[in-house]
């Protein structure tokens, strides 16, 4: 099931859509922070980068996120919407 992030209307379900694309962004930016760590000291932006290279892949997390994604925001919405019908 694909979730329309654009026409979630204001409620439990847009709230729903809106946490988990906010977690998608968090994984992946710990997945790109991994990815940094790969680099080590011979990156091209020397010492400078290094700094701010957290930041760097929280932002790149946020904006893969806010785009198409990686599949899983929609995923954990789905199951998080079957959950809520169910009771749980």
């Amino acid at each position: 099931m694909q979730i329309d992030r654009s026409t979630a209307s204001a409620g439990p379900t847009a709230t729903i859509a809106k946490t988990a694309n906010e977690l998608e962004g968090v994984l992946v930016g710990q997945l790109v922070n991994a990815m940094f760590a790969t680099l080590g000291e011979d990156s091209p932006g020397g010492s400078g980068e290094e700094m701010f290279r957290g930041v760097l892949a929280e932002k790149i997390g946020v904006q893969v996120a806010r785009g198409r994604g990686v599949g899983l925001s929609d995923a954990v919405t789905e199951t998080m919407i079957r959950l809520q019908g169910e009771g749980r």
